[in-house]
């Protein structure tokens, strides 16, 4: 009973911005939870109809290609929105409606610009025979750009709509990224002798339910406000000042994606769907505590800081050593758990046995990024909300660098495993960089018990 008692007071003691995080991420990991067993069903559709044919290759190259800007873009206005309208509170709603009608303006010229040009470079990679596909596999993708294209556009107003509502601190945009898995599956599911379409025309459908799913609860409660294509805001300098280089350094980092890809590209045909449905069931992990980390701490640390970010670093560095243990252990299980997890979520209809074996030797060699991936988010989320762009701009140098090197060094002998353990080494040197930097600073203030 006392040690109940005891811990009963460390918690009443604990800094309030544990609660705070403590209480996000209990939240975002329910609705990540939720998505991730939708997307997991997905998975599982898409593996009975699909297997990992030429088809399938297709769509994810050009999915994962496609969706590059996108993630780039995401990334980028999330970590910049949440800290940026933590201070617009501070000012008044008035110059908030007024920010968010102006960056809506922008986006939408943005999305336009980028659709057209995004596109072009995309045709002429894949008539050019620059992408290294086979040239079966090169002309389904190029019957799949088109539709595919329409998720730039998107991609990114989803985006923005989500980063407002996180920015204040509904965390109900976590559960619904659920729906373009489940809109997918029902059109696959639907259409089961319809080819590639049913992949395509069912992933557009989802993002076009996604992006309303948002507007919705934003616009009943009147926090979309019609776009205005001209810039008077003050708040356009700090804006830029962080956007600029995070979108610098998160194009570096998502350039290895396009890196990963050119190098299955050039292995035996199966390889990009391998390493795909590899690649998914670790999202599986990262994503469930991953997402509620970064999402749970960005927002507080970004209150805190305009608060004066009083003692902030312990609370940071606690949260940074809990995840790196977390991750170890989840990366245990994990590496313990994959046939049969491959076998349960896959093995089925196109998808063999000797898939399961395939897929599940990938995921075993790109594990051992979990402890370094969670807790490195944490430092990360540290970094945006104190403004200190530049670290996440070198993570990206370090990224593209890192991976680039290692599976040039590993592929030839290792395949597709070497891509996968390749990311090891990404998220572990960048792990060992934020400790370097953000580990070691010094807090001013003492801080109540954690």
């Amino acid at each position: 009973m006392s040690v109940l008692v005891a811990i009963g007071e460390r918690i009443r003691l604990a800094d309030p911005r544990h609660h705070a995080i403590l209480k996000g991420m209990a939240w975002v990991a329910l609705f990540v939870l939720a998505g991730k067993i939708m997307g997991a069903a997905k998975e599982m559709v898409v593996a009975y109809r699909y297997g990992t044919g030429a088809d399938l290759d297709a769509y994810l190259f050009v999915f994962s290609l496609i969706g590059l800007p996108v993630g780039i873009w995401s990334s980028a206005v999330t970590s910049v929105l949440v800290p940026l309208a933590a201070r617009l509170r501070q000012q008044g709603e008035r110059e908030l409606r007024r920010f968010r009608s102006e960056l809506l303006g922008l986006i939408l010229l943005v999305a336009v610009g980028l659709w057209s040009v995004w596109g072009a470079i995309f045709y002429l990679a894949l008539v050019s025979g620059w992408t290294g596909l086979p040239p079966a596999t090169a002309q389904i993708a190029l019957r799949a750009v088109p539709a595919l294209l329409l998720l730039l556009p998107l991609g990114i107003l989803i985006s923005l709509h989500s980063a407002w509502m996180l920015a204040a601190g509904r965390h109900v945009n976590t559960l619904l990224e659920c729906v373009p898995a489940l809109a997918l599956m029902v059109v696959v599911l639907a259409f089961p002798d319809g080819g590639i379409a049913p992949l395509i025309w069912g992933t557009v459908a989802g993002a076009v339910c996604h992006l309303i799913s948002l507007v919705i609860p934003l616009s009943r409660r009147g926090e979309i406000q019609a776009p205005v294509f001209h810039r008077e805001s003050a708040q356009w300098t700090w804006f830029w000042k962080g956007f600029g280089i995070l979108v610098a350094g998160q194009a570096l980092m998502s350039l290895t994606a396009i890196v990963d890809q050119f190098f299955a590209a050039r292995l035996p045909t199966g390889a990009i769907a391998t390493l795909g449905y590899a690649n998914r069931v670790l999202a599986l992990i990262l994503g469930l505590a991953a997402t509620a980390v970064a999402r749970a701490t960005l927002p507080v640390f970004s209150e805190a800081q305009t608060r004066g970010g009083d003692a902030l670093h312990r609370v940071v560095m606690h949260w940074v050593r809990l995840q790196f243990m977390l991750g170890i252990a989840a990366a245990i299980v994990g590496y313990l758990l994959a046939p049969w997890g491959m076998k349960v979520l896959f093995e089925r209809g196109a998808f063999t046995a000797a898939n399961t074996e395939a897929a599940a030797e990938v995921l075993r060699y790109g594990i051992a990024q979990v402890p370094f991936y969670f807790s490195g988010l944490v430092f990360a989320s540290y970094a945006a909300s104190q403004g200190l762009y530049r670290l996440l701009f070198w993570c990206g140098v370090i990224g593209i660098v890192s991976k680039t090197a290692v599976n040039a060094a590993l592929v030839p002998s290792m395949g597709i495993n070497g891509i996968a353990a390749g990311w090891v080494v990404v998220y572990g040197l960048n792990w060992t960089f934020f400790w370097l930097t953000l580990g070691r600073r010094k807090s001013t203030d003492s801080l109540s018990p954690a």
